[in-house]
């Protein structure tokens, strides 16, 4: 899906916008491994294979900043803006909760739809996302989030 462009007197009519989920993205091992050694956030329930079976989980799971990451690729190529956009900028998050573990070798992807958009002036608008990321093949979401974004239109 592309983001679709709007004249700015339109912008506020794209809350409630829903977007299609997101393409899969596998949680593998390396993948988890390289954002701790990034983070060097090494803790054994993500890297230690052997010492993870013998958890709840049953193995290794991805860190939640590994998964909350990923919304800027799993975003890639949704939302709305105005003629004439200048840029958007990563504005935060209102929430975000982990409510799910994501197991090494588990597949993820975001749903996405637009929960307020506040024109600032009259080339500035805040943007909030409320997000979802779901885990292939179970009930629970890895995360859910409200993610903000300013857009800023010449």
């Amino acid at each position: 899906m592309a983001v679709k462009v709007v004249p700015k007197e339109e912008m506020l009519d794209a809350v409630g916008m829903k977007f299609e989920p997101s393409e899969w993205i596998e949680i593998t091992q390396d993948r988890i491994n390289t954002f701790a050694d990034c983070t060097e956030d090494h803790q054994f329930i993500h890297v230690d294979e052997e010492a993870a079976k013998n958890t709840p989980f049953g193995g290794t799971i991805a860190h939640g900043f590994l998964t909350l990451s990923l919304l800027s690729k799993m975003a890639e190529g949704n939302g709305v803006v105005p003629e004439n956009v200048v840029m958007g900028l990563n504005y935060g998050f209102d929430k975000v909760r982990f409510l799910a573990p994501v197991r090494a070798g588990k597949r993820v992807r975001a749903n996405a739809e637009i929960a307020s958009i506040d024109e600032k002036d009259g080339n500035r608008f805040l943007i909030k996302q409320a997000i979802s990321v779901e885990i292939e093949g179970e009930d629970t979401p890895a995360l859910v989030a409200e993610w903000l974004t300013m857009v800023v239109a010449g």
